[in-house]
């Protein structure tokens, strides 16, 4: 089953149309994290398009011989050579360079697709890797009508890739491809409203793990089944993430989970990710948090929202999946392998509420931008939801409306999320107008409140300006 990805699948044909009607080629170097979906993606868009294609996939730790043999035995397999008996027995001595060459040299005349999924493995292999690319797509390639993908799921190296220093700098197009959006996860479940949130925190909005859940289940009673099972994607596919990703216990992977485990604020972190020398330094956290947040985009730096600049950032897991497994799936994971699947359910109970309460104020602030941009506010200079506090975090406003970040020049709308079994009521109205006064740039005749509650309000009419409840987030997203 294929959901979602209409937009992306409508750009990467927009460029297959190009490829047609000019005869000429084009690159797209395709980004995400593992998981998100890239490779079924590209499958689905080579059997959508009917033309040929060669999907290779390279293999972490092989060396040059062992993938040119692997990348002749995909092409001499595929539908693409224009003449097979222009394919050698065994790959060209001369390495990527000269392999690259022989595809060049056997693509058919009419509009084709050649996808290379994992590059970055292919460039740990070889570092001329993409300058070979490089000659042979401006001298060949690119002079014949084919699409060239270029897919990784090491964020960084594929943003080297086409960096300005790097050799194939200007010569593609880039997509960064995230998870699913919660419509889209909703889709995929079957699940409406509360549920389908429930589903897509729990999954991180990911292909790999949304696609194992049983059409309709209910969150709890999906998490409940899964504990039983040690090989369930709700622990593995996270569990081989931060495998990947930090294959070393180091500081990078202490701080991880130092965020993962609700430490979000600097220091915090440096005492949560300290060892027996004590708490991590600034020397060495600073660069680590940026390389996290810039490089490897595994945590989210989430800065006060206001008129005035502000601190301190807050740090969290960006994908709501390892965020889920850091703080609560491993554990519960750990008792599945002994199997204790009912204590690790009920472990997952005891926690699940609280850590919900929190990991979802960045989908919803995600949804009311959405709305923004759709028209569905009633404030439609709305530019960037965040949210703001001090240095005490007394107040914390859940949610800020501006018209930029992250500093504002207006103040649109604050508002209040409250994601638990009862109404937002006039006692939580009257804490959220307190609050809202403290946010520079609030205008007490002027600046909109806003509702967003998992079980409704309570409220007298007009008593604020909006109220949106879960189905209201899952509808303002692209199905």
């Amino acid at each position: 089953m294929f959901i979602g990805r209409r937009s992306e699948l409508s750009l990467l044909t927009k460029r297959i149309d190009h490829v047609t009607r000019t005869g000429s080629g084009l690159a797209v170097a395709l980004r995400g994290r593992r998981q998100v979906g890239k490779s079924r993606l590209v499958q689905e868009l080579c059997d959508r398009s009917g033309l040929p294609y060669l999907y290779f996939t390279a293999v972490k730790g092989a060396s040059i011989s062992e993938s040119t043999t692997q990348f002749l035995a995909a092409l001499t397999e595929s539908d693409l050579p224009n003449d097979r008996a222009l394919l050698p027995a065994v790959p060209p001595a001369g390495g990527w360079g000269d392999m690259l060459r022989l595809l060049a040299g056997v693509l058919p005349d009419r509009p084709s697709v050649v996808v290379l999924d994992e590059v970055p493995w292919l460039t740990e292999q070889d570092d001329t890797f993409d300058g070979h690319l490089q000659v042979v797509w401006d001298r060949l390639l690119s002079h014949r009508p084919v699409l060239l993908l270029l897919l990784g799921s090491d964020l960084h190296m594929m943003q080297r890739l086409t960096a300005y220093d790097r050799p194939f700098y200007g010569r593609a197009d880039t997509l960064v491809l995230g998870p699913l959006n919660l419509a889209e996860s909703a889709a995929a479940t079957g699940l409406t409203g509360s549920d389908a949130v429930d589903a897509h925190l729990i999954t991180g909005g990911l292909p790999g793990v949304l696609l194992r859940w049983p059409t309709g289940t209910p969150a709890e009673t999906h998490v409940r089944d899964e504990c039983a099972d040690p090989s369930s994607p709700l622990f593995v596919v996270p569990e081989q993430s931060l495998a990947s990703e930090f294959p070393n216990p180091d500081v990078a992977r202490r701080v991880v989970e130092a965020v993962g485990g609700d430490a979000r604020a600097f220091t915090t972190i440096a005492s949560a990710a300290g060892g027996r020398d004590g708490q991590v330094s600034s020397g060495t956290l600073s660069p680590l948090l940026r390389q996290l947040t810039d490089d490897k985009q595994v945590l989210a730096s989430d800065q006060p929202l206001s008129i005035s600049s502000g601190k301190p950032a807050l740090y969290r897991v960006a994908d709501s999946n390892l965020r889920l497994y850091l703080a609560i799936l491993r554990d519960v994971h750990n008792l599945t392998r002994r199997g204790r699947p009912d204590a690790g359910f009920s472990l997952f109970r005891n926690r699940w509420i609280s850590w919900r309460g929190r990991a979802v104020e960045p989908l919803v602030r995600a949804s009311l931008e959405e709305a923004a941009i759709a028209g569905s506010l009633p404030w439609p200079e709305t530019q960037v939801v965040g949210g703001w506090w001090n240095r005490q975090f007394n107040p914390e406003i859940n949610l800020v409306g501006a018209d930029r970040a992250p500093v504002a020049t207006r103040i649109l709308f604050c508002g209040s999320l409250k994601w638990l079994g009862t109404p937002f009521d006039a006692h939580d109205l009257q804490r959220l107008r307190e609050g809202a006064r403290q946010v520079p740039g609030f205008d007490p005749a002027g600046t909109g409140l806003v509702v967003v509650s998992r079980s409704g309000a309570d409220l007298p009419p007009g008593a604020v300006d909006a109220v949106w409840g879960p189905d209201d987030l899952v509808g303002v997203w692209p199905g």
